[in-house]
Order: structure tokens, then sequence, then C-alpha cells
């Protein structure tokens, strides 16, 4: 059994250089330098941004043999930093082997039974495929809790009402949703992030996971709130540091168990995200913490 991470992986091309992005492939990178087994699934260009992609994800320890490999060219974005270190982007997203998802390479969830299914950001939004993998994941969602992370692009889609029914759509599924307060914010103009957590855990959330950059991380479960502050770090970009959290709550699902993920071990599981998102910020492009890493920071 392993760690199904869904979505794509695509070219983040940065004013420093082409880099391997997407949020899911960064996630799936994260969990397996945290010496998870996990198996990254979107379709994977032959090109020559495939071919570095692939390479690279295979570097660390991340299994792709429920992939797709496809003559399709591989989806780029393109971004900009911030004085602050903030990232911004420009996608093109048309017609790649990106978001070539079908149900006739997908996985079948019934004969390998993931431990847990991630998913997330444009690969739940960029059609045609978003609608396959919807379906595919009710499917999932039989043997294994789902993660979502909308992790919001308003580039990609400007229009909010739209936006919020593909994302409620997918909360409605999903056992842990993992977002920011800017997704909060640009999602339900003027809603505290509490009351759009309590409307999700009505309807069947167990863990709702709020990132807020410096300020820290605040998580919603049904016996109540927990907070922890951010971490003190020199700041060089924040690529990747939401995609960090959303690992370290994959981890902590598998370790702790979905309700247990409430009180002190809700606490310490966001505790340790703060920490490792806090390292993945003080490098340039996506570069999450391995294990040793958080340790040493813990000090543990």
């Amino acid at each position: 059994m392993s760690i199904w991470v869904c979505g794509e992986v695509l070219i983040d091309e940065l004013p420093s250089g082409a880099v391997v992005g997407g949020g899911p492939a960064n996630t799936a990178k994260a969990l397996a330098r945290l010496g998870h087994s996990v198996s990254f699934i979107d379709g994977i260009s032959t090109d020559a941004y495939g071919v570095k992609a692939r390479a690279e994800l295979i570097a660390d320890g991340v299994d792709l043999s429920l992939s797709h490999a496809s003559d399709l060219p591989t989806a780029v974005a393109v971004v900009t930093l911030a004085a602050d270190g903030g990232a911004s982007y420009v996608f093109k997203l048309d017609k790649t082997a990106t978001f070539d998802f079908k149900s006739d390479w997908l996985p079948d969830p019934s004969r390998l039974k993931p431990q847990v299914l991630h998913i997330g950001t444009l690969a739940t939004l960029v059609q045609p495929g978003a609608d396959v993998l919807f379906d595919w994941a009710i499917a999932c969602a039989e043997f294994a809790p789902i993660v979502f992370d909308p992790n919001i692009r308003p580039q990609v889609m400007s229009d909010r009402e739209k936006y919020v029914a593909v994302v409620e759509k997918w909360v409605s599924i999903s056992s842990v949703v993992k977002l920011s307060d800017d997704d909060c914010e640009w999602l339900y103009p003027g809603q505290s992030a509490e009351s759009i957590a309590a409307r999700w855990l009505q309807g069947g959330v167990a863990l709702v996971v709020v990132t807020r950059g410096a300020d820290g991380l605040v998580g919603y479960t049904s016996d109540g709130v927990v907070e922890v502050g951010g971490q003190k770090i020199s700041v060089v970009d924040t690529v990747g540091a939401g995609d960090t959290v959303g690992a370290i709550v994959v981890q902590g699902l598998i370790a702790d168990g979905l309700m247990n993920l409430r009180g002190d071990v809700l606490k310490d599981v966001l505790h340790r995200a703060a920490v490792a998102a806090a390292i993945t910020c003080s490098r340039a492009g996506a570069q999450p913490p391995y294990a040793h890493e958080i340790r040493e920071r813990l000090g543990n």
C-alpha cells in the first residue's frame, strides 16, 4: 500500500531558470523525502521538460509506475516573485500531457487500495480531465480518505462563482481540506476561515487546515480549534510551502489516524508542518525538507 498523490507536475519558469513544480508534485516529493512510499499520478510528457520532471521525481524516491507517458507537451507556469518572496503565476495548460487524465489509464483503487489520496490544485479544475478525476476520486474514497488542497489559481479561472462550485464539489467527498487564508479570502470574501471550516465540518469533512503564512496554521475539527505560530526564518521564496504542509498533514493522518487528528495530536502535527514549511521557504523553489532536517529543527 502506498500514498497516492494525484495532480499536475509542470515546469515553473522562475527568474533563475526552469524548475520542476506543480502543487501535487511538490507534495509527492515532500512525502518521499519524509520517507514515505508515495505514488504520483499524472500524465508526464516525453518532451525535455517531462524527462526533467520524471528524473527529479524518481531521484527523490517518488514512484511513477501509476503515471501515464504522453507525447503531448508539458504544462508550464511562468513564475514572478515579489519583493517579499511571494509567487504569482501565468499558466500554459491547453492540450498538455499534464492534464490528459483519462479513465483508461488511471489506477484501480479497488485493486491497489491506497492508504490515502491527496489531490488538488489545477488538476481538479482544468477540463475535461477534472471531471474524469472527480468520478475516479469517488471510487477512491471507498477505500481511502481524500485530502483535498484547492490551491486557488484565479489566473486560470477568474469566475469566482464557478471556482467556488468546483471547490465545494471536491470538499463534499473529502475527509481533509487544506487551504490558505488567501484561498479563503478569494473564494469567500468577507467570511472568516472559522465560519467556512464550520460549514465544511458540518457537511462531513473531519479536518480543515488553514495556512496563514508567517502567522502559522490553524486546524478546525468538531472538537474545536487548534492554532500554532509561524517559525522565524529568512524567507527566500514561498514556492512549495503550502504543499509541504499538505505532506505533513498526510503523514499525520497515516501515523495517528484521521479521527485522532485533534487536540494535542493535531497541535503536534501542525507545529511540525510549520517547521517543515519554514525550511522550504528558506531555499529557492519547491525544495521541501528531508525527515532528518525536520528532526534537527525540532531538536529530536
